[in-house]
């Protein structure tokens, strides 16, 4: 059983051009193709945190969005977002309580896909180093504190500038940190701040960065993805 899933900080959908396009995120969410989407900062900063992408045009794109807001007019969780494929059942959908200072979140969906339980957990993480540590710390340990086991997939925009150091010493060998390339600034990548980790048992058939012409132009983001066998139950 394989997935395509992917993240992409999709920065309030306001592109290179400082156009608002939501229009073009969706194209570009078209030519990856994935199963399942992470979004960071899917909604406005201020005021009733609207989401910038409309419910409606998300439909028509195939996918529906994990319903976690707090707010009627948000998509997501601190401007994260889940997205997932119209015959994917959803099973349960949480905010992950973390250790802040600055808005960041984390959020969680148990997904149900040909009758398996996966689960996902999308994140936009803090410029502390030190702070990053410990969102990680509360992430792992929320997954693992979850009544039932399932494959894990964590995504998002990390924040990381260190390539295997960081927030992802606190990953042990139950977990495989991808780096699918440099994603960010989108025009001349030189870092890979948006990460994929994935749990033990879990394949990982390809990943990379999604580099088209919309996508350069889309956010100061480029979007990352990987394709995943997920272990027979």
């Amino acid at each position: 059983m394989q997935l395509t899933l992917a993240s992409y900080n999709i920065h309030k959908a306001v592109g290179l051009d400082r156009r608002r396009d939501p229009d073009r995120i969706l194209a570009v969410l078209n030519e990856i193709g994935a199963d399942v989407v992470a979004l960071q900062e899917a909604d406005r900063r201020y005021g009733r945190r609207m989401s910038v992408l409309p419910l409606e045009a998300i439909h028509h794109a195939g996918y529906r969005a994990v319903p976690l807001s707090m707010k009627p007019d948000s998509l997501g969780w601190h401007g994260n977002a889940l997205l997932v494929r119209r015959d994917i059942e959803l099973l349960e959908a949480v905010p992950v309580p973390l250790p802040v200072l600055e808005p960041r979140g984390a959020i969680r969906a148990d997904l149900a896909v040909d009758g398996q339980r996966l689960r996902v957990v999308g994140m936009h993480l803090d410029l502390s180093g030190l702070r990053r540590r410990h969102q990680v710390r509360s992430v792992i340990d929320h997954a693992l504190a979850c009544a039932e086991p399932a494959p894990t997939i964590m995504m998002g925009d990390m924040n990381e500038w260190a390539v295997k150091g960081g927030c992802f010493r606190e990953f042990d060998g139950a977990w495989t940190v991808l780096a699918p390339g440099r994603s960010f600034p989108s025009r001349r990548p030189v870092a890979a701040l948006d990460r994929i980790i994935v749990s033990r048992g879990c394949q990982v058939v390809r990943c990379g960065v999604h580099h088209s012409a919309l996508a350069a132009r889309g956010s100061d983001h480029l979007p990352v993805f990987a394709c995943i066998e997920l272990p027979k139950n």
